[in-house]
């Protein structure tokens, strides 16, 4: 027998498999989605096997198989028609698909070896004649078993463990190894006494009535009407089917909070994904969830790759979120895989979001999504928002905090609540230079101004990762005149740390955050009240519920205008509309500062206004004008390379090759720069098609992906791409 194997290379040149004679001894056991270590060349690389075929006679001798990974498949039948979806969608290797869709654990690379987690017990054996046991210690082990089925760990602080090899070795105990998951679930379901108003049994209804059945919905809901209330009323009809549910979450600092509530109410039948967890850890959850423990997955973008086999219901919470999408290969959309799952399944796929994508609520006005509205909040309490012009405020001397930013934060902090202060730029300060020649430090790799972090002294690039000491001396003048422009969150926290001194203040951005457990040690904290002022970036902004919170102020709330994107729009009003959302959640009342130098722009305005209609509208005659989506589809050519001249001239012949093609509604835009041209000494080159024909444009698109396969030249397509 021959088994066709897909091998752990990822060279763009090789997408095949090859095909290995299957050894007599491992014939009944081996199966399709099984991994194998195979010869290849002069190494041994593990693949998947994914057809197993009788012999045929070939020209050349086939090499055999060397063994057998696993005794059971890691890609079942679905996951491996997936893997083929996936490949052919985003025109990446069929390897990258399957190894994308995997825990480290389970994916197939021969130098990764993560095992279960196995702890020792003791036991009395069976017969064991516990009489003549004279030795104190041996007693006071003896002493702590009740009964002869009790076991107790091993490594027990109080055991003697001398002590205890004596009584394995004269037959009085028996040790097991048991394995014991890194993340244990503990059962601690409660019965929730909220009571749901008019709009969200609406909701509820009017999915579950289409529960057996293909659909997508849009719950279009403010900020605090209680969205995830009704995705847990809905997996609880759903688990009362014996059905199990994905809910994807964007951002890991929301997993810690989600996952609380989910565990309060569904207890131990909940399972966790998301890329902070160790490879153990995810190992471990996955394996629970194929072994059928849990019927209720929470987790970011991955998670959608779950393996459950008996799905009732995809929720998509935050749907607008960029996080959904990923930027390596494969670049795969979540959503573009929950509605492949939703389809195989015939079951609801649910987008959730205050500020739905303008795709998203397109989709819905045009009945392909099923729009469901929360209009109100739970509370019936949406917070007052102001719009500072720091133009104005610069005058009178204040340049990083308003005066009405100021008086608010002074008198919420005397009435014992809390505040948020939203900064969307880590780090202390963003520009270091020479005020007596103008020299900037910039990085060498990417030449972009270096952003200082004062915690550590040194200088980094957020790109690369290069890092250095900060300057005391210009390096071109000498000059010891080092001046630092522009403002982080680690400079806001000094800032008003010294401001208000009784404050108790505490910072949430990636720096703060880099160590397991911080996110949720940082939520939780804060909820307790063991500080009154949280100031962070974006991951501050979107599903976070702090009762005692109300007041929010965004510093510099237009900064996100400024990068040239046609979404930053978009990403400005979500930004502006989730952080807002933070203020007045329960009984107290909300208030939301906005301080920006074009608090004019429509973004702003209707986010002030919690108005998303008249955002849409607004958006939707630009994008009209401008040809950009839901308009016109969009594919993004990068081609990158460290000879500038090279990529050049090989943007030049690709456009070349589509503008031959005369494609109808097609427009070509480039070859042009990235918004950073050079990134760790490689240059990059973009060209942007929008079309609305996709089918003759995407067979064009995979003709430039082949010929670029075996080119020195890297050439990345990026369909439907979220950042340009």
């Amino acid at each position: 027998m021959i088994a066709e194997v897909l091998v752990e290379i990822k060279a763009k040149n090789i997408d095949n498999t090859f095909s290995y004679l299957i050894p007599k001894e491992i014939q009944e056991k081996i199966k399709i989605g099984t991994r194998v270590l195979v010869p290849f060349g002069k190494q041994k690389l593990e693949g998947f096997v994914l057809n197993i075929k009788e012999y045929e006679s070939v020209d050349y001798d086939l090499k055999k198989v060397i063994s057998l990974v696993d005794e059971e498949p890691v890609l079942n039948d679905e996951m491996l028609e997936l893997g083929k979806y996936i490949s052919k969608k985003t025109l990446c290797n069929l390897i990258t698909a399957y190894q994308t869709m995997l825990p480290s654990a389970l994916k197939a690379k021969s130098k990764i070896n993560i095992k279960e987690k196995y702890i020792s017990y003791l036991k009395i054996k069976k017969g064991a004649n516990l009489l003549n046991i004279t030795n104190d210690k041996q007693k006071k082990i003896l002493s702590l078993f009740d009964n002869q089925d009790k076991i107790i760990k091993k490594y027990a602080t109080d055991i003697s463990i001398s002590s205890v090899k004596t009584l394995i070795k004269n037959n009085i105990l028996e040790e097991l190894k048991i394995e014991e998951y890194r993340i244990n679930n503990i059962d601690i379901k409660e019965k929730s006494n909220i009571k749901l108003n008019d709009e969200q049994n609406n909701v509820i209804n009017k999915i579950i009535k289409k529960k057996n059945q293909f659909q997508p919905f849009l719950i279009h809901g403010v900020t605090g009407s209680g969205k995830t209330e009704v995705y847990m009323h809905l997996i609880e009809e759903i688990i009362k089917e014996d059905k199990e549910a994905i809910v994807l979450v964007p951002e890991i600092s929301l997993t810690p909070q989600l996952e609380n509530n989910f565990r309060k109410r569904f207890g131990k039948i909940v399972a966790i994904l998301h890329s902070r967890l160790s490879n153990g850890e995810k190992y471990d959850e996955w394996r629970k969830i194929r072994r059928k423990e849990v019927k209720v997955v929470i987790g970011a973008r991955s998670a959608i790759f779950a393996p459950l086999s008996n799905l009732g219901i995809i929720i998509i919470d935050e749907e607008h979120e960029a996080s959904y999408k990923q930027e390596i290969n494969p670049k795969y959309n979540a959503i573009d895989i929950a509605m492949w799952r939703g389809k195989r399944y015939n079951i609801p796929v649910v987008l959730g979001s205050a500020t739905p994508k303008i795709e998203s609520y397109t989709r819905a006005k045009m009945g392909i999504y099923e729009l469901c509205e929360l209009k109100k909040r739970v509370n019936n309490n949406l917070p007052k928002v102001t719009l500072i012009d720091m133009k104005d405020e610069i005058k009178k001397g204040n340049k990083i905090i308003s005066e009405m930013l100021d008086n608010k934060i002074e008198e919420t902090l005397k009435k014992n609540e809390q505040v948020i202060l939203l900064l969307n730029r880590r780090g202390y300060s963003t520009i270091i230079n020479c005020k007596t020649c103008g020299y900037v430090h910039k990085c060498q790799a990417c030449d972009i101004p270096l952003t200082y972090h004062k915690t550590s002294n040194t200088m980094r690039c957020h790109y690369c990762g290069y890092a250095s000491r900060k300057l005391q001396i210009c390096p071109e003048c000498k000059s010891p005149n080092i001046n630092e422009y522009g403002m982080g969150t680690e400079k806001l926290e000094q800032y008003i740390k010294e401001k208000y001194s009784t404050s108790k203040v505490i910072r949430m951005d990636n720096d703060t955050t880099s160590k397991k457990g911080s996110h949720e040690k940082i939520i939780n904290d804060f909820k307790a009240e063991k500080y009154n002022i949280l100031i962070g970036t974006q991951m501050i902004a979107k599903g976070l519920d702090f009762p005692k919170v109300t007041l929010v102020g965004v510093i510099n709330g237009d900064t996100s205008l400024n990068i040239p994107d046609f979404r930053s729009g978009e990403r400005t009003f979500d930004l502006l509309n989730q952080v807002a959302g933070r203020a007045g959640r329960a009984n107290l009342s909300g208030e939301v500062i906005i301080q920006g130098f074009n608090i004019d722009h429509y973004s702003i305005k209707y986010a002030s206004l919690h108005d998303y209609i008249g955002f849409y509208n607004e958006e939707m005659k630009i994008r009209k004008i401008l040809k950009y989506s839901p308009y016109y589809n969009l594919a993004f050519i990068k081609l990158t390379s460290k000879n500038y001249n090279e990529i050049e001239t090989e943007a030049y012949k690709i456009v070349k090759h589509f503008k031959n093609k005369n494609l109808d509604d097609t427009y070509i835009l480039g070859p042009s720069p990235g918004m950073l041209p050079k990134i760790n000494n490689v240059y990059n080159l973009g060209i942007i098609l929008k079309y609305k024909n996709s089918n003759k444009i995407f067979n064009e698109l995979r003709f430039i992906n082949e010929i670029y396969r075996k080119h020195k030249i890297n050439v990345d397509i990026d369909i439907n791409p979220i950042r340009i």
